[in-house]
């Protein structure tokens, strides 16, 4: 699986339609969508596909055609998503009709070349499972503790410094366990 950390664009035409797809993280889904009808007030359509792991570990899909007939835009929008193997992602297909009906199949080709396009252009991350563990050292141990750290890759979220420092961390179980062998 592999995940984006900030906005694409990609555009595509097909009979005059004019197809605009931006991939964003799924995190800013919310905004980029307020962004564009904002942008762009003169297009007719706002398809979109999302993804994205939840808490329980489970793959969250959803799509929606914004006014194209049924099918034809958000479910091709999610299975381009779902086979380039994206996650964490969210796409957002703006579309401007050019005067020529596309027909059912048509459509579902314009959409899903456009996401294709986006995820072509788009910089992909390979997808970790990330876990957060505290511990806490003394401040004597800090600064070893920290290049130690850093030498494995394990990204330090929060400090606190009380008694000792407490470290909020934030890395993939393989670099836990390899911090806990030294």
């Amino acid at each position: 699986m592999f995940y984006i950390t900030h906005e694409f664009t990609a555009a595509i035409e097909v009979k005059k339609s004019k197809f605009i797809a931006h991939i964003c993280p799924y995190s800013q889904f919310d905004t980029l969508m307020s962004r564009l009808r904002n942008e762009h007030p003169k297009a007719r359509h706002f398809v979109y596909a999302y993804r994205y792991i939840n808490e329980f570990d489970q793959i969250v899909e959803n799509s929606s055609d914004d006014g194209e007939p049924k099918g034809t835009s958000g479910k091709p929008s999610l299975k381009a998503l779902a086979g380039a193997d994206m996650i964490n992602s969210a796409v957002i297909i703006v579309r401007y009709f050019g005067g020529t009906m596309l027909g059912t199949g048509g459509l579902v080709r314009a959409y899903s070349d456009a996401v294709n396009e986006v995820v072509n252009i788009a910089q992909k991350y390979p997808y970790e499972k990330l876990a957060i563990r505290e511990i806490t050292v003394a401040y004597a141990d800090l600064a070893k503790t920290e290049y130690t750290l850093s030498q494995l890759g394990i990204n330090i979220k929060e400090k606190h410094f009380n008694d000792g420092a407490t470290l909020v961390l934030e890395a993939t179980q393989e670099k836990f366990d390899a911090f806990d062998e030294l």
